[in-house]
């Protein structure tokens, strides 16, 4: 099993949870109010919201991300979001109308099915639900999950400081490709590209931080980039994913992506900004410095340079051919900067 997929998987696990969880609290208390049985409630109120979630997250996680559901995912927001709601409002619907937890809770204790005045406020109650869960899922694909949690949980309020992983991944030859096929295209190609490194960067533990022209940067606490060398693993994963599709990129754009790439970490003050706009945004020179490395693998004729300062801090770089390229002075900086170039394979002797 690939490692997107098990991610999916866990995530429609845990949603699968959360629906049922919601689903009792919520039947358990209807039935209280109504002067019904909590125990009864609950479980006819797990049993649909489990069916409800279930049907939902296979489409959202499961189906949503593969070829023949990316047309709706690319659509504009409010069309994507109202269809949706309209197939998940005829689901919900359905289940509450059709009685399935009580019909499954009859079975089980062999009792007919009584009539329920609570299909209506369970019908209402459950659109609310999943308004509010579409919502927040389709913004969180927009501003980014890691980044719309943070800000509603408050964690970057007040500036801090942190260790990070920067990895800046830049696009080879978009510049020329615009010239010859015009910028829509070229568009088209840079967000194809984005979309396939998407995957293995969520895979990898990593979080996209910007995009910025024809470069993606990516990001990691020092914590969460350190074990089997992430950042690492993640940028070989990328460039695995774009050779794979390397032949649909031929047929339509007449050239197959190329990256080059550049790995730094040290300390950074991270923190909310704006006002009508907020953001979380990172400050310190590792950004500066992971940026003008990128720019150095053009003169050293290198596709991935990683500085000493990542390396130290990342653990399983041993199955990485690490070639060091000595102190390089680099545009910006007083002092120069001790650079590797990565490959994939046996290490350098």
């Amino acid at each position: 099993m690939r490692g997107a997929t098990k991610r999916r998987v866990r995530l429609f696990l845990r949603i699968l949870l959360g629906g049922a969880l919601v689903g009792a609290v919520y039947g358990g208390l209807i039935y209280v109010t109504v002067g019904g049985s909590g125990l009864r409630g609950m479980f006819v109120g797990a049993v649909n919201g489990a069916t409800i979630t279930i049907v939902i997250g296979s489409i959202e996680i499961l189906w949503l991300p593969t070829g023949k559901g990316r047309a709706l995912q690319q659509a504009p927001f409010l069309v994507t979001f109202g269809v949706k709601w309209l197939v998940y409002g005829a689901l919900i619907t359905a289940v509450n109308v059709g009685a399935w937890g009580r019909r499954v809770l009859g079975v089980l204790a062999g009792t007919p099915l009584q009539p329920s005045a609570l299909a209506p406020v369970s019908v209402v109650f459950s659109f609310v639900a999943t308004f509010g869960f579409l919502f927040v899922f389709e913004i969180s694909t927009i501003v980014g999950r890691r980044t719309l949690r943070n800000i509603v949980l408050g964690r970057y309020h007040r500036p801090r400081s942190e260790e990070r992983f920067f990895l800046f991944v830049d696009i080879a030859g978009s510049t020329a490709l615009a010239e010859r096929i015009g910028p829509a295209a070229v568009h088209r190609f840079l967000d194809r590209v984005f979309r396939l490194a998407s995957d293995p960067i969520d895979d990898h533990g990593g979080e996209i931080y910007q995009y910025v022209g024809d470069e993606v940067v990516v990001t990691w606490t020092a914590a969460e980039g350190r074990e089997g060398a992430r950042p690492i693993a993640c940028l070989f994963a990328i460039q695995t994913a774009l050779d794979e599709a390397g032949p649909i990129f031929e047929r339509e754009f007449g050239v197959a992506p190329g990256i080059r790439a550049a790995l730094h970490a040290g300390p950074v003050i991270s923190g909310e900004v704006g006002g009508s706009k907020r953001d979380i945004v990172f400050h310190g020179d590792v950004m500066n410095t992971a940026s003008r490395l990128e720019q150095a693998t053009r003169d050293l004729g290198r596709r991935f340079l990683v500085s000493a300062d990542a390396l130290s801090r990342l653990a399983g770089t041993e199955r990485y051919a690490l070639e060091p390229l000595g102190p390089q002075a680099l545009c910006g900086r007083a002092a120069p900067v001790e650079v590797y170039a990565c490959a994939e394979g046996k290490p350098c002797r």
